[in-house]
């Protein structure tokens, strides 16, 4: 595999590690407030344990992507990359901020037309 897909692909993975770490360990601390823009503590608070579990789920497409290079099995990168670019899709639609998009998709996005020109 290119380098510089593998280098893509180990960004993309450390991306989701940091969500993973925001969405369920510091979502109730000021840097988990601030990162997501939510309207207060107490709010965080409530929600704790929704983002805890989309937390999770960033941590298993990390792994799959991990575990895809590990593996040089090309199928399974590129099956956690469409899911990734999906999940930023709808959560920039979800969520009314584009800005979602341009963080979690088009990384995701240029990593598989490198996959697909190469």
């Amino acid at each position: 595999m290119n380098k510089i897909i593998s280098i893509l692909i180990i960004l993309i993975a450390i991306e989701h590690i940091c969500f993973l770490i925001l969405e369920m360990f510091l979502w109730t601390k000021p840097k988990g407030i601030k990162v997501f823009g939510l309207k207060s503590k107490s709010f965080a608070e409530d929600t704790k344990i929704l983002a805890a579990n989309q937390g999770l789920y960033n941590g298993f497409l990390a792994a799959g992507l991990i575990f895809g290079l590990l593996s040089k099995n090309e199928n399974t990168i590129i099956f956690f990359l469409i899911c990734i670019i999906t999940a930023g899709i709808y959560g920039a639609y979800s969520t009314k901020k584009i800005r979602l998009f341009y963080i979690q998709s088009v990384p995701s996005l240029l990593c598989l037309l490198f996959i697909c020109i190469k």
